[in-house]
C-alpha cells in the first residue's frame, strides 16, 4: 500500500478528483444556501472531474515519466477521449433526459424522471481540465 501512495500522477488525479467533487458541494451551497453533500458523489457539473482526473493523470505522468514517453502518449489520448466523451455524448445523453422528463411530467405514469445532469457543457470541461494540469504540475513537481 505504501508504494501506491508514492504513485504521484495517481495521487495527483485522486487529489484532483477530490477537489472538484468538493468544489460542486461549495458552489451549490453559494448559490442555494443548501448544504447538499450528494452533489459530492454526483456526475456532471461545475467542474468536470472527469476531466480533472484523466488531465492531473496525464499531467503528472508528463512530468514523472517526460512528455516523450509513451505512458505520457497513452495518458494523454485516454484524457481526450473522456474529455470528449463528457462533453459531446454525455451532454447529448442530459438533454435528451431533460427533453424527456418534461414530456413526461404531469402525465399519468410510473415514469421514473431520469437524471439531467450526466454531461458537461465544453466550459464545465474547460474548467476541469485547468484543476488537473494546476494540481497535476503543482503535486508532481
Amino acid at each position: 500500500m505504501e508504494t501506491i501512495l508514492h504513485n504521484d500522477p495517481l495521487m495527483a488525479a485522486v487529489i484532483s478528483w477530490f477537489l472538484a467533487q468538493l468544489t460542486k458541494v461549495v458552489f451549490k451551497l453559494i448559490k442555494t444556501g443548501e448544504f447538499d453533500f450528494a452533489k459530492f458523489f454526483a456526475s456532471g457539473g461545475m467542474p468536470s472531474s472527469h476531466a480533472s482526473t484523466v488531465t492531473a493523470l496525464a499531467t503528472g505522468v508528463g512530468v514523472v515519466e517526460g512528455v516523450e514517453s509513451s505512458m505520457f502518449a497513452v495518458a494523454t489520448i485516454f484524457a481526450i477521449i473522456v474529455m470528449y466523451d463528457a462533453s459531446g455524448v454525455r451532454l447529448a445523453v442530459s438533454k435528451q433526459a431533460k427533453i424527456l422528463n418534461e414530456f413526461f411530467h404531469g402525465r399519468q405514469t410510473e415514469y421514473k424522471k431520469l437524471n439531467e445532469l450526466v454531461g458537461h457543457t465544453p466550459y464545465e470541461v474547460v474548467v476541469g481540465a485547468l484543476l488537473g494540469i494546476i494540481v497535476g504540475v503543482g503535486y508532481c513537481l
